[in-house]
């Protein structure tokens, strides 16, 4: 079991308030499955998106990645996990404006203390995957959205994490753009990725193998998708 999910809830305190966010969740998650996580403005989704990327903690229950407890980790830890294990990829891309492609690619791998011939190893090998590397030293500024996205993508694999973590991945993007990013998607899980997305809509969710809605911070269904929906 790569994820496992236990009995989590989630509040935040409002004022004088305490707000629940996450009720009594449940959840596991095997190597190489894809999963969408889905749910209205509001639902939790987000919330539980940053308890399984390490960014935050449950005030109720446990979450174990690969059979470690994540709550008993001291903060540098949680760092090299965040760094080593999970993949980011995000809605606007957080690309550095000043670095090139390869030097954003590179990143993780910095932080990571890679020495600098391996580290360029890597990120060419990520973006090799994502169909890049005719663009390595070109800046986001000069990249369109698709290709921003790409590299967003590159740079979440250079460290081969145990999952990749995709927010609203084709949220800043055309439909077209969006339907190749999720091809990208298709293609990296059938490589071996395990693939957590998280989406508000239908048509994105459908290109996972397995469903999972959330509404009002608990697990509203959870089932495989069919065949005939999975793009």
């Amino acid at each position: 079991m790569l994820i496992e999910i236990k009995n989590v809830s989630k509040n935040y305190i409002m004022g004088e308030l305490e707000v629940p966010a996450l009720k009594n969740i449940n959840l596991k998650i095997q190597q190489n499955e894809y999963v969408a996580i889905m749910g209205p403005s509001g639902s939790g989704k987000s919330t539980l998106m940053n308890i399984l990327g390490c960014l935050d903690n449950p005030t109720e229950g446990n979450y174990l990645f690969n059979k470690t407890d994540v709550s008993m980790l001291d903060d540098d830890a949680l760092s090299t996990m965040r760094n080593k294990e999970i993949g980011f990829v995000f809605q606007n891309f957080n690309l550095l404006p000043k670095l090139n492609a390869l030097q954003n690619v590179e990143m993780p791998l910095i932080y990571a203390g890679i020495k600098a011939d391996e580290r360029r190893k890597h990120a060419l090998e990520a973006l090799g995957k994502v169909g890049l590397t005719d663009r390595i030293h070109h800046k986001p500024s000069e990249l369109s959205g698709g290709q921003r996205q790409r590299v967003a993508i590159a740079r979440a694999l250079v460290t081969n994490p145990g999952i990749l973590l995709a927010d609203e991945p084709t949220g800043a993007l055309d439909s077209k753009t969006g339907e190749e990013i999720m091809d990208l998607f298709r293609k990296l899980h059938a490589e071996g990725n395990t693939i957590i997305l998280i989406t508000h809509e239908q048509e994105i969710a459908d290109h996972a193998n397995r469903t999972i809605h959330i509404r009002d911070g608990e697990i509203f269904t959870d089932r495989a998708n069919s065949k005939e929906n999975t793009r």
